[in-house]
């Protein structure tokens, strides 16, 4: 009896403004790991559209340590600069569908709103107040060519949002009071993360997605853009965050554990790698 293809695709999806450090391998990995064990697919996404923090060495930087961890996946590299084409596609039918307003509230104005608590703690977007919206039955400008608006998701308050994480369990949020309207395209014309993410998920035919659980609560933004878009959601494995000694979250600040200096330091990415199969031993295929 042949054996059919796994119809497993996963991704990594690493953004060049850094050198990848100790907690983007562990993600990595895990992702690698969940595709090839199912014998799947894996797709790598160049996440290019921070034109701010966005630098050329950092993508060469990227492969090149990718690489040298000996992670694998289908040619070519996917760029997201390639695919706004898309974005605006999908920014487009929602226009239509007036699920979308455009807003001129700076983020300074949201923060100073009666009633707008942080949704993921202090450091996370505040909740969108409601009566910042324009009014019901207000006539939506066009988009334009050139966006200079900031254009938000209207999430249908009240809502419940629910999906089961493969690493991290159960999980859910209520629309308009856990998390509110959020950006799709920012008014320096960029797509936002949340639109972009989504959009590509579901065109490259990712079934799950692997990430770190500091982008569960994005998770609930992209399931409802998935669903009005008519695109069927993928899978989810957050993985917890790696910290360094004082406790604070990795970030690509950490030069001492980036993989460029691990490399430097005579690291093998084997070494590094039996730490992690400790780590999620429970959480991947037999």
């Amino acid at each position: 009896m042949v054996e059919k293809p796994s119809s497993y695709r996963g991704r990594l999806a690493p953004s060049p403004t850094g050198l990848l450090h100790l907690g983007h391998a562990r993600t990595f990995w895990v992702a690698a790991e969940r595709a090839r064990r199912t014998g799947g697919k894996l797709l790598l996404r160049n996440d290019d559209l921070d034109a701010v923090r966005f630098r050329l060495d950092f993508v060469a930087a990227m492969i090149e340590d990718l690489r040298w961890l000996g992670f694998q996946w289908e040619e070519p590299v996917i760029s997201q600069n390639n695919r706004r084409h898309l974005y605006r596609a999908a920014l487009e039918k929602l226009h239509a569908a007036g699920l979308i307003f455009p807003c001129t509230r700076s983020r300074r104005d949201v923060e100073e709103a009666a009633a707008a608590p942080h949704e993921g703690g202090e450091n996370d977007e505040p909740v969108y107040p409601p009566h910042f919206r324009p009014a019901p039955g207000d006539v939506l400008p066009p988009l334009g060519d050139v966006i200079t608006v900031n254009w938000r998701f209207r999430v249908p308050d009240g809502e419940t949002i629910r999906f089961t994480d493969g690493c991290a369990g159960p999980q859910s949020a209520v629309a308009g009071r856990d998390f509110g309207d959020f950006l799709v395209w920012r008014k320096d014309d960029v797509p936002s993360y949340q639109l972009a993410c989504a959009v590509d998920d579901a065109l490259m035919g990712i079934t799950e997605v692997v990430r770190g659980d500091d982008l569960i609560r994005s998770t609930f933004r992209q399931l409802l853009l998935l669903r009005v878009l008519g695109h069927p959601a993928p899978g989810y494995f957050h993985c917890p965050l790696l910290h360094d000694h004082t406790g604070q979250r990795l970030a690509k600040r950490h030069d001492a554990l980036s993989l460029r200096s691990l490399r430097e330091q005579g690291r093998r990415p084997a070494d590094i790698f039996a730490e992690f199969a400790t780590d999620f031993a429970a959480h991947l295929p037999a």
